[in-house]
């Protein structure tokens, strides 16, 4: 019988049923892989062998984790956070190693073990903490700030940790020179691949994507990235380093969001094969046996981890509340801890026992780690009675903002949405009050005088001091449908009557979020489609007017509020004569024409009540070009205009002095 076959098989159907299990439970994926693992593994039913072949897989599951590591490496993003990423985040990573170090020396463990075992512990679950954030819609607070510029941090620390245990596991005499040799080593590769590797790879990927064939593609991306890790590993040094590198080049070139597409069912299908052998690394028995180790490890890990995080947050923020909060969010293991507990593995730096009962605490961290982050409020409240005050004092100031307003719109989100409508607003003397948790945002906003706040528009306290019973309509301007739907709840319980509409990506969430309350929903798929639309029916010579009509129906059936309007519109039932409605026509100048080498005021084509949309040049189009502007032959003028008055024009552009019959 064919093993591998049998091994195969086995892996695909455990991913469809984890997948299927863990989408409806609202889990993360990872951890379904992870017990997955621990069932069917060697040490448990024995389905899979604890095989080289297997274990090589897997490989490629961290060589394509790395590589979408490098795709999100953008040195724009690391200056806009570089106080908490490279300040933040060094300090965490550097102190959670350095007292996992000390304390290890305490269990009889040599210092090299207790490194290694602190990198362990200081990476923290990106899959986790972002799931949780974007959920309850707090990726752009405060602690949201920190945890993703911590988390971008660890991902950095991991290249060189890569480098490290694997030289601390060596047999060599002089570990100094050793860790030196692999440092210079992977300095000089790297400096090699990022100067020159630009150079070279660009050309050949333009060349590649000028063929317009997404298999060759797709095969050049495999090629450049298992290539560059095979290169790396050929110099002494990892698969994942290389792969790290490849996508560090792809990341500041056009092809990255295409690559990021191509390669992500590679990346997600062998990663969970890569966490399916972690789980089959546990022994169940080992583990039951050292139970008392593995609680231990776990409590100090889940504490102490916090703790860390939360002094170190106060004293960079000032803010126990917020420290805590983070310190809750980054108090669980990572998805990188358990890379660098298998490279630990492979070298043989860390005993057995101590990799089972470590392995065990980390996966019941990452199972506490959703209920950690779903109730740090209620902990933060109980550990921190000073955050009872700033929470006070932070509705008063949104309380005091909106006192002056009265039958006002309540805005929730201040980004490119929110300051279009508030433009609207304004210019109607409709009165506002925006709430944003961009602390950016809301300073530009506030130096421009307009009544921007800092506050979280999902909680009901905001929300009341905000102007909630005095306001007359509430309009959420960002797409997220989690918050969107707190926000409802709290309208819903508080002022029942309040007109609230919501922005959208699509048609998703518009019925759950109609049922929530919103008394329209705006998807940004419908109205770009509906403007697509116009746009070809005029340019394809429907009149103006049945243009306008078919809009107005279309958004007559889709919004309510509209509805009674657009029935009894006067001008919906009734279509004018065709020969009297304008309509947009092109008209392409040819060698010859009257028109070359003249000017638009020279052709006077206002006197034939024609207008000059605009003018397109070699593929280049201006808009309202201007009187003394010389036509050209190969020109396309856009006219607007009434049938008539278009043919008129086209005739004396080409060559006569035409009328309006």
């Amino acid at each position: 019988m064919n093993t591998s076959l049998q091994v195969v098989l086995i892996l695909l159907a455990v991913a469809v049923g984890v997948v299927v299990l863990c989408r409806i439970l609202r889990l993360p994926v990872m951890l379904g892989y992870l017990i997955v693992g621990i069932l069917i593994g060697p040490n448990a039913l024995g389905w899979i062998p604890d095989a080289p072949e297997t274990r090589h897989l897997a490989e490629f599951g961290v060589v394509f984790l790395m590589f979408s590591i490098g795709l999100e490496f953008s040195l724009a993003r690391l200056r806009a956070m570089q106080r908490i990423v490279f300040g933040l985040g060094t300090a965490q990573v550097v102190l959670t190693m350095v007292l996992v170090m000390v304390s290890s020396l305490f269990f009889h463990l040599d210092w090299r073990e207790g490194l290694a075992l602190g990198g362990v512990l200081a990476m923290s679950s990106t899959a986790i903490v972002s799931k949780m954030l974007v959920e309850r819609a707090e990726l752009n607070t405060s602690h949201g700030h920190k945890l993703m510029g911590v988390l971008l941090f660890q991902d950095l620390a991991v290249v060189p940790l890569i480098i490290i245990i694997p030289a601390l596991g060596s047999d060599s005499g002089n570990l100094t020179s050793t860790i030196v040799l692999a440092t210079l080593k992977a300095a000089l590769l790297l400096s090699v691949l990022l100067i020159f590797g630009q150079r070279l790879m660009r050309p050949w990927f333009d060349l590649v994507a000028q063929q317009k064939s997404s298999e060759l593609f797709m095969l050049n991306v495999l090629l450049f990235t298992l290539g560059l890790a095979f290169l790396t590993e050929l110099s002494g040094l990892s698969l994942a380093l290389g792969a790290f590198v490849a996508g560090m080049l792809i990341s500041e070139t056009e092809y990255r969001i295409q690559v990021e597409e191509d390669i992500k069912p590679f990346r997600d299908m062998l990663l969970g094969l890569f966490f399916v052998t972690i789980g089959m690394m546990l022994n169940l028995g080992s583990v039951i046996a050292g139970f008392g180790w593995v609680l231990l490890i776990l409590l100090i890990l889940l504490p102490f981890k916090a703790a860390v995080v939360a002094v170190l947050v106060r004293v960079f923020a000032r803010e126990w509340g917020v420290g805590i909060r983070t310190g809750l969010g980054l108090a669980q293991a990572g998805e990188f801890g358990f890379v660098l507990l298998t490279l630990a593995g492979e070298v043989h730096l860390l005993p057995d026992v101590v990799m089972q009962n470590v392995l065990a605490a980390m996966l019941i961290s990452m199972l506490i780690a959703p209920f950690l982050i779903q109730h740090a409020e209620a902990i933060v409240r109980r550990l921190s009675p000073a955050e009872w005050m700033s929470q006070a004092v932070h509705v008063h100031n949104i309380a005091v903002q909106s006192m002056s307003s009265d039958a006002h719109i309540i805005v929730c989100g201040y980004g490119r949405s929110g300051k279009a409508l508030g433009k609207f607003l304004a210019n109607e003397g409709i009165k506002f009050v925006a709430l944003e948790l961009d602390p950016r945002c809301v300073r530009d906003a506030v130096s421009l005088g307009e009544k921007v706040v800092y506050g979280d528009a999902t909680k009901r306290e905001v929300l009341q001091a905000a102007g909630l019973m005095r306001a007359k309509a509430l309009v959420v301007t960002y797409d997220d449908a989690h918050s969107a739907l707190k926000i409802l709840h709290h309208v819903g319980h508080a002022r029942p009557g309040l007109p609230v509409v919501v922005r959208t990506a699509d048609d998703t969430h518009v019925e759950s979020l109609k049922r929530a309350g919103a008394a329209e929903v705006v998807a940004e798929v419908l109205e770009g489609s509906v403007m697509l639309a116009s746009q070809a029916l005029l340019l394809s010579g429907v009149p103006l007017n049945r243009v306008i009509r078919r809009i107005q129906e279309t958004r007559a059936k889709r919004y309510s509020v509209f509805s009674g309007y657009f029935r009894t519109a006067p001008d919906l039932n009734t279509e004018p004569v065709e020969s009297m409605q304008p309509r947009f026509g092109n008209v392409l100048l040819k060698v010859g024409d009257v028109a070359v080498g003249k000017t638009l005021d020279e052709m006077n084509l206002s006197e034939l009540n024609v207008e000059v949309n605009s003018v397109r040049r070699h593929n280049v189009e201006g808009t309202q070009p201007a009187g003394d502007m010389v036509l050209r032959a190969g020109d396309v003028l856009m006219l607007l205009g009434e049938p008539l008055a278009l043919a008129a024009a086209e005739k004396r552009l080409h060559g006569g002095n035409a009328n309006v019959q």
